[in-house]
């Protein structure tokens, strides 16, 4: 009767010894107990640089002309607005602060 149970004692050592050998080999992480583990996600590469790769540098940022361009178009509109009375209300002047005086 105890010649089944080394058996059976033996077989399994020679099992873990084989699953270790076979993780070490291969680069396996371990996990007898079967809990979670978050090597699955930790073994993921980083997407950030893909993503960044995917677009394409933007060389009118580097021109200070351009940007100056865009700043003196920017200020020539907001002038045009406010000269019709469109333009953005003073600091506390907006509807939202309207709405609570009442």
């Amino acid at each position: 009767m105890s010649g089944g149970g080394l058996k059976s004692m033996l077989a399994s050592a020679v099992v873990a010894g084989v699953t270790e050998a076979r993780a070490r080999i291969f680069g396996h992480v371990l996990n007898p107990t079967g809990h979670t583990s978050p090597h699955k996600i930790l073994r993921k590469k980083l997407i950030g640089q893909k993503v960044a790769a995917w677009y394409p540098y933007d060389i009118k940022n580097d021109d200070p002309l351009v940007m100056a361009r865009k700043e003196e178009e920017r200020l020539s509109k907001l002038e045009m607005l406010k000269r019709r009375g469109k333009g953005p209300p003073k600091k506390g002047q907006g509807r939202r602060a309207v709405k609570r005086s009442k």
